[in-house]
């Protein structure tokens, strides 16, 4: 993931919360978090394949 396309998202604050606190369990930042969660599903389904 050399190359970072910022883009917006929105969550409900309910979900954003579980993911800070998700984030801060790991000591992860919530950025860190939500790209390794989207990381690990694209692998579990197949559809990321690193280079």
């Amino acid at each position: 993931m050399a190359d970072k396309k910022p883009f917006v998202l929105r969550l409900d604050a309910d979900v954003m919360k579980a993911v800070e606190k998700w984030a801060a369990d790991e000591f992860r930042s919530t950025n860190g978090q939500l790209e390794w969660i989207v990381a690990q599903a694209l692998k579990r389904t197949g559809r990321y394949k690193k280079k």
